[in-house]
């Protein structure tokens, strides 16, 4: 089954760390991923641009309506995600924890629905 590892974070934590201490959160990034691929549980990463560059989309009327900035003013800021296989929960559960730099952080932990139509 396909898991989605939401990664939240406050992004002040993010832009304070050290050119080193980014350089080393994404090369465990990368081991992890290697590991993933090697097991063939990897179907994708990334992180995303600071919530200040996000745009809303809501329909209304049938009409869109765009506003600048992202759904929800939070404390913590959706900063990346992993796509991964994981044969249940549990097992979603340890890829998770295995994200690197998410100490103070949350991984939101979701099923993919396998809708086909």
């Amino acid at each position: 089954m396909h898991y989605m590892l939401l990664i939240y974070a406050p992004e002040h934590e993010w832009q304070a760390f050290s050119d080193s201490e980014k350089a080393d959160v994404m090369r465990r990034h990368e081991e992890l991923e290697h590991d993933l691929r090697a097991t063939k549980r990897y179907h994708g990463c990334g992180g995303l641009a600071s919530c200040t560059t996000a745009t809303t989309v809501r329909v209304r009327d049938g009409r869109p309506v765009v506003t600048d900035g992202p759904f929800a003013e939070t404390r913590e800021q959706l900063g990346g995600y992993y796509l991964v296989e994981a044969s249940d929960l549990d097992d979603a559960i340890a890829i998770a924890a295995r994200i690197p730099g998410t100490a103070g952080a949350a991984v939101e932990v979701r099923p993919v629905q396998d809708i086909r139509f």
